[in-house]
């Protein structure tokens, strides 16, 4: 251990792994100082700092900077013969690594992860605005527009101070990723939503299944909580031998048709949808819908209502969250506060009514000229695909803005814009990839052209990511569909997201 009379120097604090040691160390009693090549403008995540007694040094002099440290936390990406640890070497000031800082201070605390490929945020901000209401602080990662579901972001989240973890665990599909996060917080408990090839750009699903497998077989022995109306997940319980305590959930909803999938033991499957991936199935290895603890059934979704079947008998959920897909999510995190926070239900309810979604999930804009402006952050087949279908079962005739770009490439993008079509009036796509598929679409089908709305857009835009669209296209978007005989314009993908406040 550091004696804490010495200063350690963190370099990148406007970054998120920076950010995140600075605030450990300083909230275990080091004196500590930053420093960033951002200016303070520049610094995204400097918020998070304000409450932290953290000098920042700003700019590329670090004169003054190495002259008040003992230790020095580098980044992870610079190089070892980059001239700051020669500096650090003439200095006599010694290096802590990023892993140093893991293994030095140690999640004592108890940890509950939420992972899947849809449904992880808003599963994650519920219980832990439920654990606020029932004066549970979670450990908060605090950095301002990020989601901080992968990488290192949550091992250090677990480490900043808190009664207990909840945290979001996200895979960009590589093998270990998930296991390493689980591996460095002491994980009691876990949810995976669902598992489906959104976020699949290349290779094979169950290799991507597998990877999201890793997250059972870190939790043999505990608790695991699993909707089972997934025959994936269910398929790798069974795969990985897992035992532990087992808590599966399932909704009793409307089927919305039949999508085939891919089973574990290598059989193509139909599933009768509910959402996305989830529903009714059965193969002919022996998988099948099972009895479950939890059901979700007499769904109302006008009136926003549904009663949850529970071991300790029935009980009656209100929501202020729309679709189907929350009634996935909400059953989820009602199991979660109960098992995991050990919360009666008439505590957890009250939570629930009140909760009205994450920023940029089905969140209402502006009103004008009385039709409603909406944006969701759908930006994978199985999210665009449930969040339509639903919106088009609430309201009817929508005119739909596309700022998308799938991160599964051209595959995802004509799968995304067939949803599309299929719950929409009125078409407008504004991301290149979007543009490129429509004028596909429409030379097979000309009929199609009195739904899909053209624009001239930005044809020098390199997508980011998902990130589709610039500012000046969305807005371009918004304005067409206020033009046009709809109930609602909702706009999907991040760039709908990330440009609301100029809608």
């Amino acid at each position: 251990m550091i004696d804490k009379n010495f200063t350690i120097g963190v370099i990148g604090v406007c970054g998120a792994n920076g950010n995140l040691i600075a605030r450990i160390l300083s909230q275990r009693g080091f004196q500590v100082v930053g420093t960033d090549i951002r200016s303070k403008d520049e610094c995204k995540f400097i918020k998070s700092l304000d409450s932290y007694d953290i000098k920042v040094f700003h700019g590329e002099d670090l004169h003054d900077f190495f002259k008040s440290i003992d230790y020095l936390v580098p980044p992870m990406s610079l190089k070892k013969d980059n001239e700051i640890f020669k500096i650090a070497k003439n200095n006599n000031i010694k290096i802590l690594e990023l892993s140093d800082i893991i293994n030095m201070f140690k999640c004592e605390k108890s940890v509950f992860a939420i992972t899947g490929t849809n449904g992880k945020t808003t599963s994650t901000t519920l219980l832990k605005k439920i654990a606020y209401d029932n004066g549970i602080k979670p450990a908060e990662h605090d950095l301002e527009d990020m989601q901080g579901n992968a990488e290192f972001i949550p091992i250090l989240q677990s480490r900043l101070d808190g009664d207990v973890g909840i945290l979001e665990v996200g895979t960009f599909g590589v093998p270990g990723t998930i296991k390493r996060i689980t591996d460095n917080v002491n994980l009691v408990s876990g949810l995976i939503t669902n598992i489906t090839p959104d976020h699949l750009k290349e290779g094979n699903f169950l290799d991507y299944a597998h990877v999201k497998g890793e997250f059972i077989q870190s939790l043999k022995g505990k608790q695991i909580i699993v909707n089972a109306n997934d025959p994936t997940i269910m398929g790798l319980l069974k795969e990985f031998d897992y035992y532990g305590d087992l808590i599966t959930f399932r909704v009793d909803g409307d089927i919305s048709g039949i999508k085939q999938k891919e089973c574990v033991c290598g059989e193509t499957i139909d599933v009768k949808e509910i959402v996305s991936g989830s529903g009714y199935y059965f193969c002919k290895c022996g998988l099948t819908t099972p009895n479950t603890d939890y059901i979700a059934t007499n769904i109302d979704l006008n009136n926003q209502n549904f009663d949850l079947f529970t071991p300790d008998g029935k009980i009656s959920v209100l929501t202020s969250l729309k679709g189907i897909h929350n009634v996935y999510n909400i059953t989820g995190v009602i199991i979660a506060a109960h098992e995991f926070l050990n919360l009666s239900f008439d505590k957890i309810l009250p939570s629930i009514e009140k909760f009205t979604g994450v920023g940029g999930r089905m969140e209402f804009i502006k009103n004008i000229d009385g039709k409603d402006i909406i944006v969701d952050y759908a930006h994978n087949p199985a999210g665009v695909q449930t969040v339509l279908r639903e919106f088009n079962k609430l309201y009817g005739d929508i005119a739909t803005v596309v700022t998308i770009s799938s991160e599964s490439g051209q595959i995802g993008d004509e799968e995304i814009f067939e949803s599309v079509c299929k719950f929409s009036k009125y078409v407008i796509p504004v991301s290149i990839s979007s543009q490129k598929i429509a004028k596909k679409f429409l030379s097979q089908n000309p009929d199609l052209n009195k739904k899909i709305i053209l624009e001239d857009i930005d044809e020098n835009f390199i997508k980011d990511g998902t990130l589709g669209s610039t500012k000046e296209d969305v807005i371009k978007g918004i304005e067409n569909a206020l033009n046009l005989d709809c109930s609602k314009i909702i706009a999907i993908g991040e760039a709908a997201v990330k440009f609301k406040d100029y809608i």
